[in-house]
């Protein structure tokens, strides 16, 4: 190994001194020096990006023998964040600073200058392939289609490349300049607290981004609604400074990705999962057409299908009640039924035998407190669709009918003029 070594510091040094004489025979006195440095240069970079591209397309050649993503999900990520590049970059500026000598040996002077300047080089490398490395667990975690870790990964991800960043110009600025790392962290002492305030929105993202993974509350995707800001739509995506929201209305806000603990959410995802979707609507009655059955009424009421059964239970009980009450005769005394009643067990039982209302969750037609307006009637229950426009087609139906009904039961429906 070492004697291969040798041969190649050999011919390196052959062409170099070839290019020292021919530089030295052709151009004017004044120029040689520069000339030989600069063809040298040109040479070493050449030579750098040959052995670069070479070491790309085999290892490249190698992977793609790996390529199917789902055997070998994490061959296919590190081939597609492009570490591989990076590693053939690393070693391409490895022989690079071993040939440096070689190729430069009549000139020393120069030897400081490009050592620093192939580690600096060495360093960018490195960082670049460190931060690809990063991007491969993201990749390998969107191969898998995990959203909470992809979630997760991004957090920690973007604090660590900004973090990177800075560790990497330090280590960059102490190698250009040749000084130790001790004294340029020395001097960022003295500004400690301006550095936290810079990153305090990055370490709060941090954290945020952090707990949003671990609780799974939300992810990209979810349908979520911020009254603070008066937004609504689906979450575009959570960054470590940002949250991207798409509203309904095509327009995109970004909040800051803090807000995510502080703010109250409402995340509407789990309606959509589920496919089901509350309905919660009132209809107002005038009070004034609120009365007893009459006989009148009682029969046409009767001729009702969903009311029918009812009807001829509940006029049985009373007439039978009847036999025990004084004055009989009076609508007041005894139990009676109320068209509000009546009308509230027949939407009870329309909501009940609609099959676009889902029968395992509650169903329930209320009276509200009466306000000077009049008498709220409540209908609360499920629709089955959960999509935005097949639910307000089913919650339209619905309330276009019981409009329409009421008016069979002689109520008035509260409107203003």
């Amino acid at each position: 190994m070492k004697d291969e070594l040798k041969d190649y510091k050999d011919f390196l040094q052959q062409i170099s001194d070839k290019i020292h004489f021919f530089c030295k025979d052709f151009l004017p006195n004044e120029f040689v020096l520069s000339g030989q440095i600069f063809v040298k240069f040109v040479f070493f970079i050449g030579l750098i990006f040959l052995l670069a591209f070479l070491l790309r397309n085999l290892i490249n050649l190698i992977f793609r023998f790996f390529f199917d993503k789902e055997k070998y999900p994490v061959m296919k990520s590190i081939y597609k964040a492009k570490v591989t590049n990076s590693v053939a970059n690393i070693f391409a500026l490895g022989f690079g600073n071993y040939a440096l000598f070689s190729i430069f040996y009549r000139h020393p002077k120069s030897f400081v200058f490009l050592e620093r300047l192939v580690g600096f080089l060495i360093v960018l490398t490195i960082a670049n392939m460190a931060f690809r490395f990063i991007r491969v667990l993201q990749t390998y975690y969107e191969i898998k289609k995990d959203y909470y870790k992809i979630l997760a990964i991004n957090s920690i991800t973007q604090t660590v490349k900004i973090f990177g960043i800075f560790i990497f110009t330090v280590i960059a600025i102490c190698v250009i300049f040749g000084i130790g790392s001790s004294t340029v962290l020395g001097s960022l002492g003295a500004i400690t607290a301006v550095i936290v305030l810079i990153f305090r929105d990055t370490i709060l993202g941090f954290v945020t981004g952090i707990h949003v993974a671990t609780s799974k509350n939300l992810k990209p995707g979810d349908w979520v609604a911020i009254p603070k800001y008066n937004i609504e739509g689906n979450i575009e995506g959570i960054d470590l400074l940002t949250t991207k929201i798409k509203n309904f209305d095509k327009t995109i806000s970004t909040i800051p990705t803090y807000d995510l603990l502080t703010t109250e959410i409402k995340n509407y995802q789990v309606i959509s999962d589920g496919n089901t979707r509350r309905i919660k609507k009132s209809i107002m009655f005038n009070m004034k057409s609120l009365k007893f059955v009459d006989d009148d009424l009682m029969a046409r009421l009767k001729k009702i299908n969903l009311i029918k059964t009812y009807l001829g239970l509940k006029e049985k009980e009373i007439e039978d009640e009847k036999n025990s009450i004084e004055n009989p005769d009076e609508i007041i005394n005894g139990t009676q039924l109320t068209n509000i009643g009546v009308f509230r067990k027949y939407v009870q039982n329309y909501l009940n035998n609609n099959d676009q209302i889902d029968q395992k969750e509650i169903i329930l037609v209320r009276q509200l407190q009466s306000m000077p307006e009049g008498l709220p009637l409540e209908i609360y229950c499920f629709a089955t669709e959960a999509d935005t426009e097949k639910y307000e087609n089913i919650q339209s139906d619905i309330f276009d009918h019981l409009l329409s009904a009421a008016k069979e039961f002689e109520l008035d429906v509260v409107q203003k003029a």
